[in-house]
């Protein structure tokens, strides 16, 4: 979870504030320590209104892990033999509530006790009982000793007597896991009789406050889930009536819950106590983060608002609300709307009271589970591991950038940009769409949130027994699941991941024959779900997979991830496809490793997602808002980037222990595709093979991403060369396999701050954009034609043909094969880099050929050297080829197919669409004046790469 930031003094209104007008109380549900310290906190209460705060075990957990917020009391708590972990956890929390409840006890004097409350929780596993929880809520409230804190007691069967003794001792209680409107009822009758009991002793029941915590939104995932079931199995009936109520059934359920508070507080009863000063228990909006993408991302707030109520709302929702929240009393509308709406579930089968108990029982697990984790944190902290579980990173940096990083170090920490960041504040970079392309900040919370579905996904694909998962996609879609498939290879007793991201024919075709059709399972992946690629991948699979198991059972062997309401999820929904799972509208492809798109393939090959999101969750609190600049791992490496691209050092040489190289191939997407525009931008250089210091030149920053159970020693040794001669580098160790979450998460972030310093949209890709534009105009013209427009090669020898624009052409000179390539060469200056662009099958003989033309040029020239397999480095590199520095000097290579496949539906085949992409491609290159050539080589690729090597080393000699 993420601390927010307040509201940019430019805007003249802040729905945040707006929201008490019509009776609501805004809290924050989230606490840390560096929250308080850093003044965030005031700065929350002053500028956004905030009015309470909750906690609980998940949020302290997080904050232990990931952070060192807590390494003071912690390392001061060592030499305390008497104290168990629970104790020690106490004290730590105890400290921060009193600190909390300090700078919101303003917020109770002003409000007459009404608002200005902090939570504490009771141990979940004493949620069913009824004993211990009377004793521990009694010891936490005087142990805390602050009239505006409230202990939280669970609503269970165990809990509710407790509650109602504990108000009855003029206890300050938020009752938490509500979900049932009966058990609701049952609760604020408690309630009542506490307070009448409180009074009867002559207690003075102004003082005391309580709220019911009601919640919302993890009702719509268990109903959406079983409502999707039922369309699913097609008997259902009315298959509209069951559409309708998707997203429908938490709000409706909060409202009628609403009602039952408006009738118990009032009337003769309620009226004898409030004529005393009694306070209702106010109804408090608990789990309002939206969990499904398809649905608005504030609306189990805007829909929420009312008289005498609460919403304890998430950093993400509240930053989100702040935002684009449209303040008004939505809670008493519709309620005649909201009983027909459970009417209806009711009709289909479907029973609330069995799916709130199950939230219910699952509420308290999950609680526990947590416990169980912040118990263990703060256990290991008792043994010296008081460092936050993260990834650890460092620099080394010549004198003169060092200083340009401090100067903007300090203009960070100066401007509050961090907080500006998590605020989704576009200002911090060109002032355009940049806010809404922020949902990956939140998205690894979101996830975790659910990852029992990922888990129950997982176990139904496994008891199917495919062999094999063929994942479809491209750029942002594949990157990171062959980033998984490769670093975690075959897991054992679930299908192997194997990534298709080329329209090469024959590496369509070997992949083709590394699998079973009939036992594989299928993921198209495609967030626009119009991307050209992934929609002919589907479209030969799906008619080969028809073919061999018959058109009934096709559609179960597939499932999409897509955008909601995309062409693709129409068309899997036609084909019947097992499952759809959405992506979210407001992450771009490349920052998606953490969405669906990642997640969703991450399970089925057999990851534990849940430690997978959980590692990644302490690298996400140790990139929060609150953390000091030179703490954030995530911002202090993309300070360093940005200023070093700024300072003229923008190769960004990616170093990979063998177990983890492929993390270069996202990396390199994620750096080109995110900074690479307006002639700015980072170029990434990935897989190229270190040489000796003097080989590079001052325009290099050096990434070191070392394995720690695996590390190269020769690696090692280069470098910390290096180094020692002067260059700049970033070293990160990576633990574990398990971390890459966090390693994704990082490299978000910097990226994302990198844009901000660079000055650009770190989240658009316009050169991407007009590549598929050339590409498209070539395929349409050959559904029209028959045939790709003619072209001509300007030079020809020996089988190989030279293609270019004519200012290329012209600036190649005259003479034989091997001259134009010395005279292509010889323009690369002191600066560039120099990038391969290779259209053909990707297999390790080709690109062991295409690897010595690289470095062989590297050697000669001394510049930073590319490699990158088309189309696939279209949806990457290719933005910052296109757009970013025109330092780049490029060799296109493409060829003639030996075997081609025809593309169902379509007069163009997988050959022609692999070519129209190279054509539309050194287009878009020419038109932005790039130094660019084009070799096509005959259908022997492999005879033609050893060719072209033979005539690059004649031509640098």
């Amino acid at each position: 979870m993420q601390p927010t930031g307040v509201l940019d003094t430019a805007k003249a209104t802040n729905p945040l504030k707006d929201l008490l007008k019509f009776g609501q109380s805004v809290w924050l549900d989230y606490i840390r320590r560096d929250l308080i310290t850093s003044g965030e906190l005031k700065r929350l209460i002053q500028g956004d209104g905030l009015r309470g705060m909750t906690s609980n075990p998940a949020i302290f957990e997080k904050a232990i892990a990931g952070s060192t917020d807590y390494a003071d009391i912690l390392a001061s708590l060592k030499d305390r033999p008497d104290l168990d972990a629970k104790a020690r956890y106490e004290i730590i929390a105890i400290r921060d509530i009193q600190d909390v409840a300090d700078l919101l006890r303003p917020v109770y004097d002003e409000s007459h006790r009404r608002d200005g409350y902090v939570s504490l929780e009771v141990s979940p596993y004493l949620a069913r009982d009824t004993q211990g929880t009377l004793e521990e809520a009694r010891r936490l409230w005087k142990s805390v000793d602050r009239r505006n804190v409230m202990i939280k007691v669970p609503g269970t069967a165990e809990g509710i007597p407790a509650f109602e003794q504990l108000i009855s001792e003029g206890i300050n209680i938020n009752v938490t896991l509500l979900f049932s409107q009966e058990v609701y009822q049952r609760v604020a009758e408690a309630y009542v009789r506490g307070v009448e009991k409180f009074y009867a002793a002559g207690g003075d029941v102004g003082r005391i406050a309580s709220v019911a915590s009601f919640f919302i939104s993890r009702i719509d995932n268990s109903v959406d889930a079983e409502l999707s079931a039922l369309l699913k199995s097609g008997k259902s009936g009315d298959e509209q009536k069951l559409k309708s109520l998707q997203g429908k059934i938490a709000i409706a359920n909060g409202k009628l819950a609403y009602q039952r508070y408006l009738n118990i507080f009032s009337g003769a009863l309620w009226d004898k106590l409030r004529s005393k000063g009694a306070q209702t228990q106010r109804v408090l909006w608990a789990s309002t983060s939206t969990k499904n993408p398809a649905y608005p991302d504030i609306l189990y707030v805007q829909e929420m608002i009312g008289p005498d109520t609460v919403n304890t709302i998430p950093p993400a929702t509240f930053d989100a609300f702040r935002d684009h929240g449209k303040p008004r009393e939505t809670l008493t509308e519709g309620v005649d709307e909201a009983k027909l709406v459970m009417q209806n579930l009711a009709q289909t089968g479907i029973s609330i009271d069995r799916i709130t108990d199950k939230l219910t029982v699952d509420g308290v697990r999950l609680f526990e589970e947590a416990f169980d984790k912040l118990l263990a944190a703060v256990e290991k902290s008792t043994q010296g591991e008081t460092t936050p579980k993260i990834s650890l990173q460092s620099s080394k940096l010549p004198d003169a950038l060092a200083k340009q990083v401090a100067q903007n170090v300090n203009d960070w920490r100066a401007a509050g940009k961090v907080r500006q960041l998590w605020q989704r504040d576009a200002s911090l970079w060109t002032n355009g769409d940049e806010s809404q392309w922020l949902g990956w900040l939140d998205v690894a919370e979101k996830q975790s949130e659910c990852k029992e579905k990922f888990q129950q996904l997982a176990q139904e694909i496994r008891s199917e027994k495919f062999s094999d998962i063929f994942l479809l996609g491209m750029g942002g879609s594949s990157l990171c699941p062959e980033v998984l498939a490769k670093t975690f290879g075959h897991i054992e007793g679930f299908p192997k991941l194997n990534v298709l991201d080329s329209t090469d024919p024959a590496q369509v075709k070997a992949f083709e024959k590394k699998i079973d059709l009939a036992k594989t399972l299928f993921i198209v992946s495609s967030k626009s779900g119009s991307t050209l690629e992934p929609n002919i991948f589907k479209q030969y699979f799906f008619e080969r997979v028809k073919e061999t198991i018959g058109p009934e059972k096709a559609g179960s062997r597939f499932i999409a991830i897509t955008d909601p309401d995309s062409k693709l999820e129409a068309e899997a929904t036609a084909d019947k496809f097992r499952h759809i799972f959405h992506g979210v509208p407001s992450i771009g492809g490349r920052y998606s490793a953490l969405s669906n798109f990642g997640i969703v393939p991450a399970a089925v090959m057999g990851l534990d997602v849940a430690k997978f999101l959980d590692r990644t969750e302490e690298m996400v609190e140790a990139c929060a808002a609150a953390v000091p600049v030179e703490k954030n791992p995530g911002v202090m490496l993309g300070i360093i980037l940005g200023t070093a691209a700024k300072a003229g050092r923008d190769k960004v040489t990616i170093i990979t222990s063998p177990a983890i190289s492929d993390l270069g191939a996202w990396l390199e997407q994620l750096l080109a595709e995110s900074t690479g525009k307006q002639s700015k931008g980072l170029v990434p250089v990935d897989r190229e093979e270190l040489a000796a210091s003097a080989c590079y030149g001052s325009d290099r920053i050096f990434a070191y991403l070392r394995f720690e159970e695996a590390p190269d020693s020769a690696q090692d040794e280069k470098v910390a060369a290096l180094e020692k001669a002067g260059n700049p580098v970033v070293r990160i160790s990576v633990n574990d396999t398990y971390d890459l979450g966090q390693e994704f998460f990082r490299w978000e972030i910097a990226t994302a701050v990198a844009g901000s310093i660079i000055g650009i949209n770190a989240f658009n890709q316009p050169d991407v954009e007009a590549s598929k534009i050339e590409t498209r105009k070539l395929t349409t013209e050959y559904e029209k034609a028959g045939s790709l427009p003619p072209e001509k090669p300007f030079f020809e020898q020996g089988g190989i043909k030279l293609f270019a624009d004519p200012k290329n052409a012209s600036a190649v000179g005259s003479g034989n094969l091997g001259g134009r390539l010395r005279a292509h060469l010889a323009r690369i200056q002191p600066g560039d880099y120099f990038a391969l662009l290779a259209y053909v099958e990707m297999n390790p003989t080709h690109e062991a050929r295409l690897q010595e033309i690289r470095l062989a040029i590297r050697d000669a020239k001394q510049v930073a050297t590319c490699l990158g397999f088309g189309p696939r480095f279209l949806h990457s590199t290719g933005q910052a080829y296109k757009g970013g520095p025109n330092s780049g000097v490029f060799l296109q290579i493409t060829c003639d197919d030996a075997n081609d496949l025809q593309v169902p539906g379509q007069k163009y085949t997988f050959g022609v669409v692999k070519a129209a992409q190279a054509r539309g491609d050194f287009q878009v290159l020419a038109d932005r004046g790039r130094r660019a050539l084009r070799v096509h080589l005959g259908k022997n690729v492999e005879l033609g790469l050893s060719e072209l090597l033979t005539i690059v080393a004649e031509a640098l000699a």
